[in-house]
């Protein structure tokens, strides 16, 4: 969809890492910030290393930038 944001990082999944899509296109699992960075470097999008939390960049689901690990409650 034309409105979506063009990167999406989804919720952490069971197993560590959060699965990223690019143009609705799956491109890898991020376990940190800079996993992510490396995927839009990768995509042709370098702006994105300073506006990661522009919601018409990226979508996040399940937590934004900082939220790579399971909590440990």
């Amino acid at each position: 969809m034309a409105d979506e944001a063009p990167v999406v990082v989804h919720p952490l999944s069971p197993e560590g890492g959060r699965q990223v899509t690019i143009r609705g296109e799956p491109v890898g699992v991020a376990y940190h910030l800079l996993d992510l960075l490396e995927f839009l470097r990768r995509a042709g999008l370098p702006e994105a290393d300073t506006s990661v939390d522009d919601p018409e960049l990226i979508e996040w689901r399940g937590g934004g930038p900082d939220v790579w690990a399971a909590s440990s409650s």
